[in-house]
């Protein structure tokens, strides 16, 4: 199943044999604009994904639509971490940083193991930085008690092996390293696996649908008008309840409710950069670039991140991307820590940028804490923003409970209150990711060459044990076992999977999203006009 692949079109690919293709979307469509239901959650990021989940695990009937794709905006343009927040303890915020900690063992731990995976970082004390040794080797102590030192305990390591770890970890005037653990992820993955999780519950989705009005009963808003913005098709949704969980466009919908609302969040952009690596990397570097920032290097995807910016942002969300002073910041940034030779502009392969939610109001966007703010319109439709990528559980949680405390109970007395869910529901495929892995190499399908490694790692750790619906695919139409391009693990059947089963309908869809090519700078005319013939069905 390696080499490049020779797919001039694709006839007839099959479709994922375990459960069969999702639901066309003119039958979604006609789903949505029949039924009645209980919610309609606007907004397809992971707060309104987690959410959609939460709701539907409680009886409720709810659908969940997005204006572009399931994780298109914000929710995949993350640092890519489930972490307990470090910097949070220098506000004393010692009970925010345990529940972070709470959430994150929870999801890499007993929610998502196989989406999930432990990350070393290095804290790099050089002579006139912001911090001291002993400060930041208590403060990695701490923070590592705040998790029950369920990831060892923060501690200070010598430079020499430090630079073993992090070959390109720049060691002059380096006077000790900090240790603590987190974790990481894809988040684009993670979120999928989330909308996956939702409609196994029994939510109906829906991406590429925007909201062109909201539908009033009474001056009650009791659903909305979209439209498909592939199809160019337009039908309505009726629902008890509307929940606004557009991100940064959250004040825009409030605006459909009342034209007078007036704003409620306020945004802040954060930039990475993608590069490839130089050399292997053990662990992230975390660097302190003034009293409350720090600048990341982490390995992720066989490639190095880098990032982030914290700049307010007052324009057109649509319009956010990474910019020239964004490239120089962010290297200048990393150079702190990581060697010239690693920073070259030649090594980055895609750059990113998102939009933070964050209540409004006065101070800096860089001290704002990332907490999650419900407020209810004139019209009853609610609104929620903000919150963080760790805690995205915990966010569908807290939604849930203002739902269920809503006056005169609009939802129905039937509804299952959330504290009887339960808490640690896995996400779908959860499985060990090793022995799934090893699972792809050793069953070789007869006759049929056996799966490269790179390509069983990525399948384990991205889909969990649904990766063997994809390999049963690449087993019954060798094309499909074909990688998409050579300097990458994914392989054809992937994108049969995305478009099958994971609601891709674009090409970015497929390459930013399902899979890691764009990222990875190989998004090439070539591979995104193969993806287009797949997704056309030719």
């Amino acid at each position: 199943m390696t080499g490049q692949s020779t797919l001039q079109s694709v006839p007839a690919l099959g479709t994922v044999p375990s459960f069969g293709p999702n639901p066309s979307r003119a039958e979604t469509r006609e789903q949505l604009s029949k039924a009645a239901y209980d919610l309609l959650v606007i907004g397809g990021g992971i707060l309104g994904i987690s959410t959609a989940w939460h709701a539907a695990q409680s009886g409720l009937r709810v659908a969940l639509v997005d204006a572009g794709d399931f994780a298109g905006a914000t929710s995949s343009a993350s640092s890519k971490l489930l972490h307990g927040g470090l910097r949070y303890l220098q506000t004393g915020a010692v009970r925010l940083v345990a529940e972070n900690h709470f959430e994150r063992r929870a999801v890499s731990r007993r929610v998502a193991p196989h989406l999930a995976n432990p990350l070393t970082f290095y804290l790099p004390v050089y002579k006139g930085g912001p911090h001291g040794a002993a400060k930041l080797g208590a403060g990695v102590f701490a923070y590592s008690a705040l998790s029950a030192f369920g990831d060892g305990v923060g501690h200070l390591l010598s430079p020499a092996k430090a630079a073993q770890d992090v070959p390109e970890l720049r060691t002059e005037n380096l006077r000790a390293v900090a240790v603590y653990g987190d974790d990481q992820m894809n988040d684009a993955r993670m979120a999928l696996m989330t909308v996956r999780a939702a409609v196994e519950s029994g939510a109906v989705v829906l991406n590429h649908a925007e909201v062109t009005g909201l539908r009033l009963t009474r001056g009650r808003v009791t659903g909305a008008e979209l439209r498909d913005r592939l199809s160019g098709e337009e039908f309505g949704v009726n629902a008890r309840l509307v929940l606004n969980a557009t991100g940064p466009w959250v004040d825009h919908l409030r605006r459909m409710e009342d034209p007078n609302a007036a704003p409620s969040i306020r945004l802040s952009k954060g930039a990475h950069l993608v590069l490839r690596r130089t050399s292997p990397w053990k662990a992230a570097l975390a660097t302190p670039i003034d009293k409350y920032r720090i600048t990341f290097a982490l390995p992720w995807e066989d490639m190095l991140l880098l990032g982030t910016t914290d700049e307010e942002y007052e324009g057109d969300p649509a319009d956010v991307a990474v910019d020239d002073k964004d490239v120089a910041q962010i290297l200048d940034e990393a150079a702190f820590s990581v060697r010239d030779q690693q920073l070259d502009r030649d090594l980055i392969t895609y750059a990113f940028a998102g939009l933070r939610v964050l209540p409004g109001g006065p101070g800096g966007t860089a001290r704002a804490r990332r907490e999650t703010v419900v407020t209810e319109g004139r019209g009853g439709m609610l609104s929620v923003a903000g919150g963080k990528w760790t805690t995205f559980r915990h966010i569908g949680r807290t939604v849930m409970r203002q739902l269920e405390s809503l006056p005169g109970a609009p939802l129905g007395e039937g509804l299952e209150p959330v504290s009887s869910l339960p808490r640690k529901l896995p996400l779908p495929g959860i499985a060990n990711p090793r022995a799934v892995a090893h699972r792809l190499l050793v069953d070789r399908p007869a006759p049929g060459p056996r799966m490269a490694a790179d390509t069983a790692r990525h399948l384990a750790t991205h889909y969990g044990s649904l990766a063997f619906d994809i390999a049963r695919l690449a087993n019954e139409n060798p094309e499909l076992g074909e990688r998409v391009h050579p300097d990458a693990p994914e392989i054809w059947a992937q994108v049969v999977w995305a478009r099958d089963r994971e609601w891709a309908r674009t090409t970015d869809d497929v390459l930013r999203r399902r899979t890691t090519l764009t990222i990875r700078g190989l998004a090439t005319d070539e591979v995104r006009a193969k993806v287009r013939d797949l997704l056309d069905g030719r």
